[in-house]
Protein backbone atom coordinates (compact mmCIF):
# COMPACT_ATOMS: atom_id res chain seq x y z
CA UNK A 1 0.00 0.00 0.00
CA UNK A 2 1.37 3.44 -0.91
CA UNK A 3 1.30 6.55 1.25
CA UNK A 4 -1.43 8.04 -0.94
CA UNK A 5 -3.48 4.87 -0.43
CA UNK A 6 -2.92 5.19 3.33
CA UNK A 7 -4.29 8.73 3.19
CA UNK A 8 -7.29 7.55 1.19
CA UNK A 9 -7.98 4.99 3.92
CA UNK A 10 -7.97 7.68 6.61
CA UNK A 11 -4.43 7.02 7.83
CA UNK A 12 -2.23 10.12 8.04
CA UNK A 13 0.98 9.91 6.01
CA UNK A 14 4.06 8.86 7.96
CA UNK A 15 6.02 11.85 6.61
CA UNK A 16 4.39 15.23 6.06
CA UNK A 17 7.23 17.19 4.45
CA UNK A 18 10.60 16.71 2.84
CA UNK A 19 12.95 19.53 3.81
CA UNK A 20 16.35 19.66 2.17
CA UNK A 21 18.76 21.75 4.27
CA UNK A 22 21.68 23.27 2.35
CA UNK A 23 24.59 25.21 3.84
CA UNK A 24 25.47 28.19 1.62
CA UNK A 25 28.75 30.06 2.13
CA UNK A 26 27.26 33.03 0.23
CA UNK A 27 23.82 33.02 1.83
CA UNK A 28 22.58 36.21 0.13
CA UNK A 29 23.58 35.01 -3.36
CA UNK A 30 22.00 31.59 -2.82
CA UNK A 31 18.80 33.16 -1.47
CA UNK A 32 18.57 35.53 -4.44
CA UNK A 33 19.12 32.64 -6.87
CA UNK A 34 16.63 30.14 -5.44
CA UNK A 35 14.00 32.63 -4.25
CA UNK A 36 14.18 35.30 -6.93
CA UNK A 37 15.54 33.61 -10.08
CA UNK A 38 14.11 30.10 -9.65
CA UNK A 39 10.95 31.47 -8.02
CA UNK A 40 10.67 29.52 -4.76
CA UNK A 41 8.47 31.65 -2.47
CA UNK A 42 9.86 32.41 0.98
CA UNK A 43 7.74 30.60 3.57
CA UNK A 44 9.65 31.68 6.68
CA UNK A 45 12.98 33.11 7.74
CA UNK A 46 14.80 33.02 11.04
CA UNK A 47 17.95 34.64 12.40
CA UNK A 48 19.92 34.11 15.55
CA UNK A 49 23.03 35.25 17.28
CA UNK A 50 26.42 35.41 15.59
CA UNK A 51 24.87 36.24 12.18
CA UNK A 52 22.96 32.97 11.81
CA UNK A 53 20.30 33.07 9.05
CA UNK A 54 17.99 30.56 7.42
CA UNK A 55 15.19 30.98 4.90
CA UNK A 56 12.66 28.23 4.23
CA UNK A 57 11.60 28.30 0.60
CA UNK A 58 8.44 26.59 -0.61
CA UNK A 59 9.26 24.15 -3.40
CA UNK A 60 5.74 22.78 -3.83
CA UNK A 61 5.26 19.03 -3.73
CA UNK A 62 8.37 17.10 -2.67
CA UNK A 63 9.42 13.64 -3.73
CA UNK A 64 12.51 11.59 -2.98
CA UNK A 65 13.87 9.87 -6.07
CA UNK A 66 15.96 6.80 -5.27
CA UNK A 67 18.08 5.59 -8.21
CA UNK A 68 20.59 2.78 -8.41
CA UNK A 69 24.03 3.58 -9.91
CA UNK A 70 23.05 2.26 -13.37
CA UNK A 71 19.98 4.53 -13.48
CA UNK A 72 22.01 7.55 -12.32
CA UNK A 73 24.56 6.89 -15.09
CA UNK A 74 21.77 6.48 -17.65
CA UNK A 75 20.11 9.77 -16.61
CA UNK A 76 23.45 11.62 -16.89
CA UNK A 77 24.06 10.05 -20.31
CA UNK A 78 20.59 11.04 -21.58
CA UNK A 79 20.50 14.56 -20.14
CA UNK A 80 24.15 15.58 -20.38
CA UNK A 81 26.02 13.03 -22.50
CA UNK A 82 28.56 12.25 -19.79
CA UNK A 83 28.81 11.50 -16.07
CA UNK A 84 28.58 14.78 -14.14
CA UNK A 85 26.14 14.54 -11.24
CA UNK A 86 27.31 13.95 -7.71
CA UNK A 87 25.40 11.47 -5.53
CA UNK A 88 22.75 14.12 -4.84
CA UNK A 89 21.09 16.23 -7.53
CA UNK A 90 18.15 18.51 -6.79
CA UNK A 91 15.46 18.68 -9.48
CA UNK A 92 12.73 21.32 -9.77
CA UNK A 93 9.63 20.88 -11.94
CA UNK A 94 8.83 24.10 -13.80
CA UNK A 95 6.16 25.11 -16.31
CA UNK A 96 8.67 26.27 -18.94
CA UNK A 97 12.16 24.72 -18.84
CA UNK A 98 13.54 27.02 -21.55
CA UNK A 99 12.42 30.21 -19.76
CA UNK A 100 13.72 28.85 -16.42
CA UNK A 101 17.05 28.08 -18.10
CA UNK A 102 17.34 31.67 -19.32
CA UNK A 103 16.49 33.06 -15.85
CA UNK A 104 18.95 30.77 -14.06
CA UNK A 105 21.78 31.51 -16.48
CA UNK A 106 21.14 35.24 -16.04
CA UNK A 107 21.27 34.73 -12.27
CA UNK A 108 24.70 33.10 -12.40
CA UNK A 109 24.09 29.37 -12.77
CA UNK A 110 26.63 27.49 -14.86
CA UNK A 111 24.99 25.46 -17.63
CA UNK A 112 25.98 21.82 -17.60
CA UNK A 113 23.50 20.83 -20.32
CA UNK A 114 20.82 22.79 -22.22
CA UNK A 115 17.15 21.73 -22.22
CA UNK A 116 17.03 18.17 -23.57
CA UNK A 117 14.01 15.97 -24.29
CA UNK A 118 14.33 12.71 -22.35
CA UNK A 119 12.93 9.25 -23.17
CA UNK A 120 10.52 9.70 -20.24
CA UNK A 121 9.10 12.75 -22.06
CA UNK A 122 10.32 15.66 -20.01
CA UNK A 123 12.45 18.61 -21.03
CA UNK A 124 15.41 18.71 -18.63
CA UNK A 125 18.28 21.20 -18.22
CA UNK A 126 21.25 20.87 -15.85
CA UNK A 127 23.20 23.46 -13.89
CA UNK A 128 25.85 23.94 -11.27
CA UNK A 129 24.11 26.40 -8.96
CA UNK A 130 24.79 28.45 -5.81
CA UNK A 131 25.40 26.66 -2.51
CA UNK A 132 27.31 23.96 -4.39
CA UNK A 133 24.20 22.23 -5.73
CA UNK A 134 23.98 20.35 -8.99
CA UNK A 135 20.40 20.99 -10.14
CA UNK A 136 17.95 20.13 -12.89
CA UNK A 137 14.88 21.98 -14.02
CA UNK A 138 12.37 19.83 -15.82
CA UNK A 139 9.11 20.35 -17.66
CA UNK A 140 6.76 17.40 -18.14
CA UNK A 141 5.79 17.17 -21.82
CA UNK A 142 3.09 14.52 -21.33
CA UNK A 143 0.60 13.77 -18.60
CA UNK A 144 1.32 11.04 -16.07
CA UNK A 145 -1.30 8.86 -17.76
CA UNK A 146 0.43 9.28 -21.14
CA UNK A 147 3.85 8.52 -19.65
CA UNK A 148 2.57 5.38 -17.93
CA UNK A 149 2.18 3.77 -21.37
CA UNK A 150 5.89 4.26 -22.18
CA UNK A 151 8.28 1.29 -22.00
CA UNK A 152 9.99 1.08 -18.60
CA UNK A 153 7.63 3.55 -16.92
CA UNK A 154 5.45 2.45 -14.02
CA UNK A 155 5.92 1.64 -10.36
CA UNK A 156 8.21 -0.77 -8.52
CA UNK A 157 5.08 -2.49 -7.20
CA UNK A 158 3.78 -2.94 -10.75
CA UNK A 159 7.17 -4.16 -11.94
CA UNK A 160 7.21 -6.80 -9.19
CA UNK A 161 3.66 -7.90 -10.06
CA UNK A 162 4.57 -8.20 -13.78
CA UNK A 163 7.57 -10.43 -12.99
CA UNK A 164 5.59 -12.88 -10.84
Amino acid sequence: MTLSQDAENGKPPAVRQLRLVVEAEDYEAALAFYRDALGLPEQAAFSGGDGAHVAILDAGRATLEIANPAQKRMIDDVEVGRQVAPRIRVAFEVDDARAATDRLLSAGAEEVAPPTVTPWQSLNARFDAPAGLHISVFQELRSLEERESLDGFGTEEGRREDSS
